[in-house]
C-alpha cells in the first residue's frame, strides 16, 4: 500500500520509519540539531511551501516535510491496514 503525503507525492508504507510532528519535534535542541543537519546535506524534500510544513516523513532513504499533519498521515497508514 502506499501513502499520500501531500501535493503529487507518495511513497510505500513499508519504506516509512516515522511520522515527526514538527510542532512538537520543533521544542527540542537535539531535534533542531537533526533537522538543521538534514536540510544542510540536501536529504530534504519539501511537499509545501516554506513555513507551511507541520510533519517530517523519515523513510529509508528520504526526508520529506508534509503539510499534512502527522495525526492525519498516521491514520492514513493506519486505516489503509485494513485493506
Amino acid at each position: 500500500m502506499y501513502l499520500h503525503l501531500g501535493g503529487d507525492v507518495l511513497i510505500k508504507k513499508d519504506k516509512v520509519v516515522a511520522i515527526i510532528d514538527l510542532e512538537i519535534a520543533s521544542e527540542g535542541k537535539t531535534n533542531n540539531n537533526f533537522l538543521n543537519n538534514v536540510k544542510d546535506n540536501h536529504k530534504l524534500a519539501y511537499i509545501s511551501e516554506p513555513g507551511k510544513e507541520k510533519s517530517l516523513i523519515i523513510t529509508n532513504d528520504s526526508y520529506f516535510l508534509s503539510p499534512i499533519s502527522s495525526t492525519t498521515l498516521f491514520k492514513r497508514s493506519f486505516f489503509a491496514l485494513d485493506e
